[in-house]
């Protein structure tokens, strides 16, 4: 079996796609084409192009975890899942999740601190919503703790900040239902019962 062509896709320029014998076959990405050394006119034995088939699919699903990282940063249970709706096997989800965290592509520390940072820029909560949320994504209990410690002073602004946002709907005017809706959010009672008395008071 030879190789007859590589060629450049046309819709990701990116990868290259390899023909055995004039018949497409497998592709890569143009770093693991560079890392293979193939060229045209190689002769590959059955279980020589059995093995560059395996590195082929390694390196699309791990080009597929680089675009899903792109879009937003991914806890390691994220990437995890991801894989395994691919049907990745557990060695190559291990070994996949291992190559990005080696690059400090997947940081589960990071990750929680730019997911609450986010949070409380764009859509402000509760601590205690945020420790679901992260819960939600796997991200283990010492660095929830670190993340939120670190984050102390945010809860009332954040508590500020949503009864502001509340008070512009004409059914939050009330202020029992403001209390039922801010206690239904995760917020402390004793602090939403001060924070809307400092600001009545305003």
């Amino acid at each position: 079996m030879k190789i007859t062509a590589i060629k450049q896709q046309v819709k990701n320029p990116n990868r290259y796609s390899i023909f055995i014998d004039d018949k497409y076959s497998f592709s890569l990405s143009d770093l693991a084409l560079i890392d293979s050394k193939l060229a045209v006119g190689d002769e590959l034995k059955q279980d020589e192009l059995i093995s560059h088939k395996n590195r082929a699919d390694t390196d699309k699903l791990y080009n597929n975890c680089l675009n899903y990282i792109a879009r937003r940063m991914r806890s390691k249970w994220e990437i995890e899942n991801y894989l395994s709706r691919k049907k990745a096997s557990p060695t190559l989800i291990n070994e996949i999740v291992n190559k990005l965290s080696i690059k400090g592509l997947i940081d589960d520390g990071q990750f929680a601190s730019r997911f609450v940072a986010d949070r409380n820029l764009l859509k402000p909560t509760s601590r205690r919503k945020l420790i679901l949320e992260l819960r939600s994504k796997k991200i283990s209990e010492s660095i929830i703790n670190d993340v939120l410690k670190a984050d102390q002073d945010a809860e009332l602004d954040n508590l500020r900040r949503v009864i502001d946002s509340k008070r512009r709907q004409t059914k939050y005017q009330d202020n029992n239902k403001l209390m039922q809706y801010l206690a239904g959010q995760g917020f402390n009672y004793g602090d939403i019962k001060a924070v809307l008395e400092e600001l009545d008071e305003v």
